[in-house]
C-alpha cells in the first residue's frame, strides 16, 4: 500500500483556523421542519429549496442553481473544488489527479472520487480526524454557497434558509465545543430579519456573524437602515464577518442586472478576454470586494459611529493591505478640509488596527516579512476544504522561512483570532505534524505527480494532433 510522507515537524502552541469551509448538505432542507415555523418552510421551499429527486438545487425558481455543494460522495472524472484539500492533498496532488481527468481512460472512477471526497466538509467526526492531521486545534466553520443567499429575493425565505443553516452549524459544532465554532448566516434582505437572527444565535455561543459585501439589491452592508444590526452586534460581541466570494452574476433579478460587484467586473473582462480558466478571477476578485469595504468602513467613520464593533476581513489574503492602509491616510490628509462628512477622529489606518482583524493563509510569505505592521491584526485561515486550502504546517513552513520569531507565529497562528472571538485556548493541542499517510494503490507515485506539473500535460488537442497526457506522447486526443 502507497504511504504519502511528509517531513517531521513540531509546534509548542495551539492553532486557531480563522476561515475554513463546509459544504451544505442535503439533509439542512431534510431537518428545516425542526427548526422553523411552517410559515418560514413554505417560504424556505419556493426561495432556495434542494430537490432530492432531481438533485438540484432550486433558487428563485431557478433549478441547478448555487456552487454544487449538496453534491456529496464524488462524481466520476471530477475533483470536487470544494471538497478536495483535505490532509495530503496538495496542489500539486491535485494537479495530478485533474490531468488524469483529461482522458477517460485514466479518469477517477466513482470509488475515487468518494475518497476524494473529504467527509469533514459536512460531517464533524471526521473533520475532527482531519484537523489532527492538519495540525488545527479549534476552527471558525463558513459556509460555501456564499454567492447565493444575498440574491434571495423572499426575504422570509431567506430568514428560513439562515435559520436552518445556522441551526445545522450550531449541531455540526456540539461534536466538540471546545475545538468547533460556526458563523452564522445573516438574511440581510430584511434589516429586522438580520437583527433577530443576530439575537438567536449570540445566546447560542455565535461569535461571528458573516456580511457579503456586496450591493446585492441595493443591500450594501454599511448602509444606515442597519443600524439595530451594528448596535447589536456591539452589545452582543458578535464581530461583524466581512466575507467576499467569486460573483458569478447568475441569479441577479429583474431591474439590477446592470449592477456589478468589483468581483463581478473581474470575472467578466476575463471572460470577455477569451480566457478560459474560470479560478483566474480570484487573483483579484476577493480583493476587490475586501478593499472597498475596508475603504468604505474607514473613510465614512463606520467604525466612529460603532465604538464596540470588531470586524474579520476573511478570504482576501492580506499583502494589500499595507498599501491601501498608507493610501486612505494620505487620501484623508490631503482631502480633509474638502471632507463634506464629519470629521475622522484618528486616522483611517488606526482606526483599522483598534477595530478589524485580516486573515491570511499559508502560503502569503509578505506579512512575515513585516511582523510589526501585522503583529495585532492578522489571523491565520486555512481556507480547507477548498481547492486551495492547506494545513497549519505549510503555514509554518512559510513563517520558518522567512525566520519569523516564534512569538509572532503564535500570534499570528491562533492569538490573535481568539482574542478576537474571545475564545480560551484548548487544553490540549497539536504538537508534532503526523509523517505519513497510508493511501489506496491507485494513488499517485512522486514521477507521475512530477511529470503532471509539466504545463503542456494539462493540454487537451483536437484528434489527429500530437498530445501529451500524463506526461506521455501519444497520437490523437479526444475533441
Amino acid at each position: 500500500m502507497p504511504v504519502q510522507k511528509f517531513a517531521p515537524m513540531t509546534k509548542d502552541f495551539p492553532t486557531f483556523d480563522c476561515d475554513a469551509h463546509v459544504t451544505e448538505p442535503p439533509w439542512i432542507w431534510e431537518q428545516a421542519k425542526d427548526w422553523l415555523t411552517k410559515d418560514e418552510l413554505d417560504a424556505l421551499k419556493t426561495t432556495m429549496w434542494y430537490d432530492a429527486e432531481t438533485k438540484q438545487l432550486i433558487v428563485n425558481g431557478h433549478a441547478g442553481a448555487g456552487l454544487g455543494s449538496q453534491r456529496i460522495g464524488g462524481t466520476p472524472g471530477i475533483v470536487n473544488v470544494l471538497t478536495s484539500a483535505g490532509p495530503g492533498l496538495k496542489h500539486n496532488i491535485q494537479r495530478t489527479f485533474n490531468v488524469r481527468n483529461l482522458n477517460p481512460k485514466t479518469a477517477v472512477t466513482k470509488e475515487q472520487a468518494d475518497y476524494l471526497d473529504h467527509k469533514g466538509s459536512y460531517e464533524p467526526k471526521a473533520r475532527l480526524r482531519d484537523m489532527d492531521i492538519q495540525g488545527i486545534d479549534q476552527v471558525m466553520i463558513i459556509p460555501t454557497d456564499i454567492d447565493t443567499y444575498p440574491w434571495l429575493q423572499n426575504a422570509v425565505g431567506a430568514k428560513a434558509i439562515c435559520k436552518a443553516y445556522n441551526e445545522w452549524a450550531y449541531e455540526y459544532c456540539q461534536a466538540d465545543p471546545e475545538r468547533l465554532y460556526f458563523a452564522a448566516l445573516l438574511p440581510m434582505q430584511d434589516p429586522a430579519f438580520a437583527t433577530q437572527e443576530l439575537y438567536r444565535v449570540a445566546a447560542k455561543g455565535c461569535r461571528v456573524a458573516l456580511v457579503r459585501p456586496i450591493d446585492a439589491m441595493g443591500n450594501y452592508p454599511i448602509q444606515p437602515k442597519y443600524e439595530s444590526l451594528w448596535r447589536a452586534m456591539e452589545e452582543t460581541g458578535v464581530v461583524y464577518g466581512m466575507h467576499p466570494f467569486p460573483a458569478l452574476g447568475t441569479l441577479k433579478p429583474p431591474g439590477y442586472t446592470e449592477q456589478y460587484s468589483g468581483a463581478e467586473l473581474i470575472s467578466r473582462t476575463i471572460y470577455t478576454s477569451g480566457l478560459p480558466h474560470f479560478f483566474l478571477t480570484n487573483v483579484q476578485n476577493f480583493q476587490a470586494e475586501a478593499a472597498l469595504w475596508v475603504t468604505m468602513v474607514l473613510m465614512s467613520g463606520f467604525f466612529e459611529r460603532h465604538p464596540q464593533l470588531r470586524a474579520a476581513v476573511f478570504e482576501a489574503s492580506s499583502t494589500w493591505l499595507s498599501f491601501l492602509l498608507d493610501e486612505c491616510d494620505k487620501a484623508y490628509k490631503l482631502y480633509r478640509n474638502e471632507r463634506q462628512m464629519p470629521p475622522l477622529k484618528r486616522l483611517p489606518s488606526e482606526t483599522f488596527f483598534t477595530h478589524c482583524v485580516t486573515g491570511f493563509e499559508g502560503d502569503e510569505a509578505p506579512p512575515s516579512r513585516l511582523p510589526e505592521f501585522y503583529q495585532d491584526i492578522l489571523a491565520w485561515s486555512s481556507d480547507v476544504y477548498h481547492h486551495d486550502g492547506d494545513d497549519a504546517w505549510r503555514a509554518i513552513e512559510t513563517m520558518r522561512k522567512c525566520e519569523l520569531s516564534d512569538s509572532y507565529q503564535t500570534k499570528f497562528l491562533g492569538t490573535n483570532a481568539r482574542e478576537l472571538y474571545h475564545i480560551a485556548p484548548p487544553k490540549k493541542f497539536i504538537r508534532e505534524r503526523v509523517t505519513e499517510i497510508e493511501r489506496p494503490e491507485w494513488w499517485p507515485t512522486d514521477e507521475e505527480v512530477k511529470r503532471s506539473l509539466d504545463p503542456e500535460a494539462a493540454i487537451v488537442r483536437r484528434y489527429g494532433e500530437g498530445a501529451r497526457v500524463n506526461g506521455h506522447a501519444r497520437e490523437g486526443a479526444r475533441p
